[in-house]
């Protein structure tokens, strides 16, 4: 049962879902009169972009082993096939919500906190299926959080926190 809940969840965190849902935020935001939503609409497709392809450039040298190949619970099956049995390191649905995760920092308080709680819960979900070791995901997220921080530079994005629509 948990299995097959978090394997469905896991496809929130799929980049080619997060990248259409940012190009069409981006596009949303274009049209608002508010420079502070436009510069993160801004920030948000890039976020998403570079976090998409960090993982594929990443994988191309690290060769670590998915759990999902082998045995690790009796009681755990894992997924059949999770992309590559040696792309386990980073986890690329983590870099990916720990970006996202990171740029809800400029959200009203309580849009941030469902932001993170669900980046987690979809990045833990990587773990509970056995495509990922726990240290891919956590790594993962860090590197996402990482990239989301080195981006602030190039798009400047400005806090939506305290303000009126």
């Amino acid at each position: 049962g948990a299995e097959d809940v978090a394997t469905a969840l896991t496809w929130g965190a799929d980049e080619h879902l997060l990248l259409v849902g940012a190009g069409i935020a981006w596009l949303v935001t274009r049209s608002s009169p508010s420079a502070a939503r436009r510069k993160l609409g801004l920030h948000l497709l890039a976020t998403t972009f570079v976090s998409a392809l960090l993982p594929h450039v990443l994988k191309t040298t690290f060769d670590q082993k998915r759990p999902d190949r082998e045995v690790v619970a009796a009681h755990l099956k894992g997924i059949p096939i999770s992309g590559k049995s040696n792309d386990a390191f980073p986890s690329g649905h983590a870099i990916h919500m720990g970006a996202l995760a990171s740029a809800a920092s400029f959200l009203p308080r309580r849009q941030r906190n469902a932001v993170w709680t669900l980046s987690v819960l979809l990045s833990v979900t990587r773990i509970a299926i056995l495509a990922h070791w726990t240290t891919d995901v956590v790594a993962g997220f860090v590197m996402g959080v990482g990239v989301e921080r080195l981006l602030r530079v190039l798009t400047e994005p400005v806090s939506l926190q305290n303000r009126r629509k």
